[in-house]
């Protein structure tokens, strides 16, 4: 690609890798820019918080899988999938944290879970072996790329294998900067729900949104 055909801009949108990406928004010194192709807004890569704070970040998390609340909240990504899985799957919880409640609930409904996570759960063997379905949730704002992470999971599910995502969704461009999600310093890619349809059109894959947040695609 030729400089030309990149519109003045720097670098690739990590989540599309289209030469779309422009300044969006500066706050507080941190550096945003908008893909005008899947219309994520991403964290300038100078801004990433360091592997240190987001440990501290992710350890001061308090993901109890008996608290009521936290489960009616994984519940909300639970439930579609579970509706869509056959009995007695295998799958994997990509990024699932100190506390994986997602993992126990979906073993409670009958399906064998391996877990994966950088930080807490850094199994290798994880990610050698396929899977009939895949779960990410609250993970994909933590991507710093996510395109790779995408590709990445592609090669972990089978043929017609479902990737479940929650991920709050980037809606109003008046509140970002007050927005919770965005003040997470460890947040550093947003989605619109335009932009995970995006991700499941390019590689083919069949995408839908069953609630708020939450996106079920299936593999071709």
């Amino acid at each position: 690609m030729t400089g030309d055909d990149r519109d003045g801009c720097e670098i690739p949108c990590r989540v599309c890798g289209e030469w779309t990406l422009l300044p969006f928004r500066v706050i507080d010194g941190q550096a945003y820019w908008r893909c005008h192709t899947c219309r994520a807004t991403l964290l300038d890569p100078a801004n990433f918080p360091s592997e240190q704070v987001e440990r501290a970040r992710y350890e001061s998390h308090r993901n109890d899988p008996t608290d009521p609340r936290y489960r009616a909240f994984l519940g909300r990504l639970a439930e579609p999938l579970l509706a869509r899985l056959p009995a007695a799957q295998c799958g994997l919880d990509y990024g699932c944290g100190p506390g994986p409640a997602l993992a126990q609930m979906l073993r409670e409904a009958g399906h064998a879970m391996r877990l994966w996570d950088p930080f807490f759960h850094p199994d290798e063997g994880a990610l050698k072996c396929v899977y009939d379905f895949v779960t990410c949730t609250e993970t994909a704002e933590h991507f710093q790329h996510p395109m790779k992470e995408f590709s990445r999971i592609d090669g972990l599910l089978k043929p017609r294998g479902w990737l479940a995502v929650m991920t709050t969704f980037q809606t109003d461009d008046a509140r970002f900067e007050q927005w919770y999600y965005r003040r997470d310093p460890t947040h550093v890619s947003f989605y619109t729900e335009f932009t995970l349809q995006h991700i499941a059109r390019s590689r083919g894959w069949e995408c839908e949104i069953p609630a708020a947040n939450v996106s079920i695609m299936r593999k071709a």
